[in-house]
C-alpha cells in the first residue's frame, strides 16, 4: 500500500491533499497516482503529484504511532 500526495492549486490558493494508492510496486504506484492527477485536471482545480510514500497504516493515528513518536 502507498499513500500519494498531490498538491492542488487553485489561481493563487495551494494544498495539499493526500490519496491512498493500491499498487504491488512503487513504480505501479507512481503510475497509478500520475494517471489519477491527469484525470483529475479536468476542471479549474490544478493536481500535481508531489511524491509517493510507501505505508503500512497510512492516514491513521492510534496508539501505535504515538509510542513512535515518543
Amino acid at each position: 500500500m502507498y499513500l500519494a500526495e498531490f498538491k492542488l492549486r487553485f489561481g493563487s490558493r495551494k494544498w495539499y491533499v493526500r490519496r491512498i494508492v493500491e499498487a504491488d510496486s512503487y513504480e505501479k504506484a507512481v503510475e497509478i497516482a500520475k494517471k489519477y492527477a491527469e484525470l483529475m485536471n479536468r476542471g479549474e482545480v490544478k493536481w500535481e503529484l508531489a511524491d509517493v510514500y510507501g505505508a503500512e497504516r497510512p492516514l491513521l493515528i492510534g496508539e501505535e504511532e504515538l509510542k513512535k513518536l515518543e
